[in-house]
Order: structure tokens, then C-alpha cells, then sequence
């Protein structure tokens, strides 16, 4: 199959997300100086907020959305051997995306829109603002069409035949993701929008932060499904061995998508408009998604054992030295698994309500949530990218020392920088504020971390940038020769001839998703519509 045409569609989504994710990360670097208040000059709270707010966007949204619809099209006809279906509908919805991006861009860098890419009345961007999410958003529910459709067309022609793993975690983000974009679409179309363009007075707050809460942490794993799917379709390839077992892969992306979405009211303990008994259970489901992530962790690293003694490793873990530590994708799958332990332990505390109440709205917070996403979630997509950019480009990696450089730098700068968020959370430093310097004794006690975080974000950003380096030499380079490989997806160490319904298909786990999310979100938004809030309509008509 001639594939010019898809790699030519995976490449254009992926440098869309990369260029942001670069513009980002200088962002970023910004924010922990300026809040650190090391240079006066750079004090300014509209300045500082209106980056956090475009620096938020561009990694949660733009890299995240544009890297996973860029990959999913090419997972899809890599591992099903068919063209993407619709091209034109795909490339439509690409340029719907990005001009949502660049209609969202203006009120984000004008300061009309620094409501850190969070969706919390009574703070209220500007119209523009959400009506670019929103055409981001339904770029992005083009991809997941085009996904479950080619995911439906293979087993109709392919009867009784097991999805490709590949493919099936795909289908599973996708359908994760149109049901987690609901809650904050429905609070976007009949609440921000119609309050940003002056057409209502008021909207129920409590209501757009429980609809918020519906997307808020789901969305979390639909960023991070492409580096579970590297974890297991490409890792024990790269390694030189074999998947530790495939049912217990699909086992894995099935819970995540369905434990996943009902659950976020631990984002709500402290607002009273949820009763404690819906807290509870939304509290419950959290705990239970933490199972998927320690069978993958099990899985991944068992297969990584299977390689390691197929090298030469004796003894109890003598298989890890014999790992090859220079093919990138191990590397960043170890990183990433490191980053995870302690990202994860993080996520615990967050979700226990009685800890959550000591570090919800402190600097821990965003330590953990950095440690999972621009960590173990990003680190992934490093190693993806430089996996696939040989491929796309048909060009071999520019520099294999280079990256492993880089990879390196990224695990050390985001070590260096989280680590003092979660200690300064539990020093009581708070959270979305722009200026820490209170001059009293408690932020003296802060300094020495502040400093830490700016270095770690100066690592960031140079290994950012050696990132995208690496990538455009690699395209660019016209001396280089043609690399013609294919991608390999990992065999699993036990063939897998047939497989039962349920861990080959989506339409059972869709009607499970729909039952759990009428117990956890129906009567919490229900009943915004019958008790008294003050005046405030549900949707402000």
C-alpha cells in the first residue's frame, strides 16, 4: 500500500502539535521566573495569567489533540493495512482544528481569555475564546468518527478475527473521548458561549463546574492512551522481545475507559453543591482507575523482562542491564514508568478526601498533574516521534545520541522541577496566584525551591528545543539516505488465534459507560434543575 498520502496527513497533525508544545514550554520557563519575583521587572499578573491560560491550552489541547489525531490515523492503516477512510473528512477536520486554535490564540495572548484553559463561571473569557475550543473540539470528534468507522469496516471484512491491539486502544480513546467531551461541551454551548456574548446575565456556577468535572479528569486518559499503546504494541518490539500478553492489554485499555469516565467529583470536594455520598463514589471509581495503570505497569515491565533474558540477562534482574538502553523507546518507557510511580502516588493523595483538603488548592497540584502529563504522557510522545519520524519522512533519525541526550534531559529537568511544587504544596505555597513574595518569614522558606524550579525549567526548555531540532534535521536532511522501514508492531508471547466478544469490540462497554455515567452524573445535574441557587437558572434563561 502506498502510504504517501496518510504519512503525509500523520506528519502535518504532528507538527502542528510540536510547534506548541515548544511555544509552551518558553511559557512555562516565564511563569516560575516571574512568579519566583527573583526580576521585578517582569511583574505583571495580566501578563503572567495570560500565559498560563495560552500555556495551558497549547500542551493540554493543541499538542495533546493534534498528536493524537496525527497518530491514530496512522495506527489505523499501519495496523488494520488500509487506507484512512474519507481523507478529505479527515483533512477537513484538521483545518477546522487549527482555525479553532488560531480564533482561540487572539483573546488568550490579548489577555481577554486568562481564565487558566480552565471552563469555571463566574471568571469568563471572551466569546472568541470558546467558540475556537469548539471548533478544536468537533476537529477532534471528526478524527474519532473516522476512527470507530474504519474500526467497524475492518470487522465486518475481517469476521471473527482479533482487532490489531493498536487498533483497538484507538477505538477505545476515541469512544473515550466523545464521551468525555460532553460534559464541558454542553457547558461551553449553553452556558460560557451564550454568557460571553452578553445573550444571558447569569449562569448556575455550580452546575458548570459539576459539567466540568464530567471532562476534567477523563480527559487526563485520553491524553494518555497513546503512551500506554506505545507501551505495549512497541516497546517489547524495541527491546528485542515479546508483548506479555495481549488480553491482558485490551483487559487494561477497557477498564481505563470505562473506570475513567465516571468519576472527577474529587475535583469538587470542597464545593457544596454535591453531596458527600456522590463524593464518595466518584472517590471509589478514582481508586479503581489506579488498576488498569498497575497491570499495565506489571505487564510492560514483565515484557520487558521476557527481552531482557532473550539478551543474555541472568539472575533476578541482571535482564535489566542487558536491556538495549540506547533504542529510545525503551529508554523513555523506563523514564516514563519512573515518572508514573511517583506521579501516580500523587494522584492517591489527591483523590483521599481528608489529604485532598490539605493539598487541593496548593502547589502539589500542579507538581503531580505535571509528573503524569508533561512526564510520563510526554516523554511517550518523544519516543513516538522519534520512532515514527524515520518513517513519515522516509529519512533515518538525525542523531540517535542526540535524542537520547534529550530524553535524558527531560526526565532530569522534570524531576528537578517538580519536586519542589510538591514540597512547597505541603509548605502551604498556593496555587493560581502570580507573585509568591509575601516577605514574611514562610515564603523565605520557599525561595530555595523557587530556585530550583526555574533551573529545572531551564533544562525544560533547552531539551524542548533540542527536541524539535532533532526532528527538523532529520526532515530536512538532504544528504541523507532513504529509509525505507515499516512500523513493527510487538508480537505477543503467546498467539492470539480467537478472542471472546467482549475483548474485541466496543458496543458492550459503550451501553456499561452509559449505565455508570446515569448513576454518577444524573441526579448531581438533575438536580440543578429543581432546587433553589440563588436566581441563578441552570443555563441562565
Amino acid at each position: 500500500m502506498n502510504d504517501a498520502a496518510e504519512r503525509k496527513l500523520a506528519l502535518s497533525h504532528l507538527w502542528v502539535a510540536f510547534m506548541a508544545f515548544v511555544v509552551a514550554c518558553f511559557m512555562g520557563e516565564y511563569q516560575v521566573v516571574e512568579r519566583s519575583g527573583l526580576i521585578p521587572t517582569l511583574d505583571s499578573p495580566s501578563v503572567y495569567f495570560a500565559s498560563v491560560s495560552t500555556h495551558g491550552v497549547l500542551m493540554a489541547f493543541v499538542l495533546t489533540f493534534f498528536f493524537i489525531m496525527g497518530f491514530g490515523y496512522y495506527i489505523a492503516t499501519t495496523s488494520l493495512k488500509q487506507p484512512v477512510w474519507n481523507k478529505p473528512l479527515a483533512w477537513g477536520g484538521f483545518w477546522l482544528a487549527l482555525v479553532g486554535v488560531v480564533l482561540a490564540a487572539v483573546p488568550l495572548l490579548t489577555g481577554k481569555a486568562s481564565v487558566l484553559y480552565t471552563f469555571y463561571p463566574p471568571i469568563v473569557a471572551h466569546a472568541a475564546f470558546y467558540i475556537g475550543a469548539t471548533l478544536l473540539v468537533i476537529g477532534s470528534w471528526i478524527w474519532c468518527a473516522i476512527m470507530l468507522v474504519m474500526f467497524i469496516q475492518w470487522k465486518k471484512v475481517n469476521t471473527g478475527q482479533p482487532v490489531p491491539l493498536a487498533m483497538f486502544a484507538t477505538a477505545m480513546n476515541a469512544m473515550l473521548w466523545l464521551w468525555t467531551s460532553v460534559g464541558v461541551a454542553v457547558e461551553v454551548l449553553f452556558q460560557l458561549i451564550p454568557l460571553s456574548l452578553g445573550w444571558i446575565d447569569t449562569v448556575d456556577a455550580g452546575l458548570a463546574r459539576t459539567l466540568f468535572a464530567w471532562t476534567l479528569h477523563p480527559i487526563v486518559y485520553f491524553w494518555l492512551i497513546p503512551a500506554y499503546t506505545a507501551f505495549y504494541v512497541f516497546v517489547p518490539k524495541q527491546a528485542g522481545g515479546f508483548l506479555f500478553s495481549d488480553e491482558v492489554a485490551r483487559l487494561a485499555f477497557i477498564v481505563l475507559a470505562v473506570f475513567a469516565l465516571p468519576i472527577g467529583f474529587h475535583h469538587l470536594y470542597m464545593d457544596p453543591e454535591q453531596a458527600k455520598g456522590w463524593k464518595l463514589l466518584h472517590g471509589i471509581g478514582t481508586f479503581v482507575v489506579a488498576l488498569p495503570t498497575l497491570v499495565t505497569g506489571f505487564a510492560v515491565i514483565a515484557s520487558l523482562e521476557i527481552a531482557g533474558r532473550l539478551r543474555g540477562g541472568k539472575g533476578l534482574f541482571g535482564w535489566i542491564g542487558h536491556l538495549p538502553w540506547t533504542n529510545t523507546m525503551v529508554l523513555s518507557v523506563i523514564l516514563a514508568l519512573l515518572m508514573l510511580i511517583f506521579g501516580g502516588f500523587g494522584g492517591i493523595v489527591n483523590a483521599s478526601y481528608a489529604m485532598n483538603a490539605m493539598i487541593h488548592n496548593t502547589a502539589w497540584v500542579p507538581g503531580h498533574f505535571h509528573l503524569i502529563f508533561a512526564g510520563t504522557t510526554v516523554i511517550m510522545y518523544f519516543a513516538i516521534a522519534y520512532y515514527f519520524w524515520p518513517i513519515l519522512v522516509k529519512k533515518p533519525l538525525f542523531s540517535n545520541s542526540m535524542a537520547l541526550v534529550q530524553l535524558w534531559t527531560w526526565f532530569i529537568g522534570m524531576s528537578i522541577l517538580t519536586t519542589p511544587w510538591h514540597v512547597l504544596g505541603l509548605l502551604g505555597q498556593p496555587r493560581r496566584i502570580s507573585s509568591v513574595v509575601y516577605n514574611n518569614l514562610l515564603t523565605l522558606a520557599w525561595q530555595p525551591y523557587e530556585f530550583m524550579m526555574i533551573f529545572g525549567g531551564l533544562i525544560l526548555l533547552g531539551s524542548a528545543c533540542l527536541f524539535i531540532y532533532i526532528l527538523a534535521k532529520t526532515q530536512l536532511n538532504p544528504a541523507a539516505e532513504v529509509f525505507d522501514q515499516q512500523i513493527e508492531f510487538a508480537e505477543p508471547i503467546h498467539t492470539v488465534e480467537s478472542l471472546p466478544e467482549w475483548l474485541n469490540d466496543i458496543k458492550l462497554w459503550n451501553k456499561v459507560i452509559t449505565v455508570l455515567m446515569l448513576i454518577s452524573f444524573g441526579y448531581p445535574i438533575l438536580q440543578f434543575f429543581f432546587m433553589n441557587t440563588s436566581g441563578s437558572s441552570p443555563w441562565g434563561f
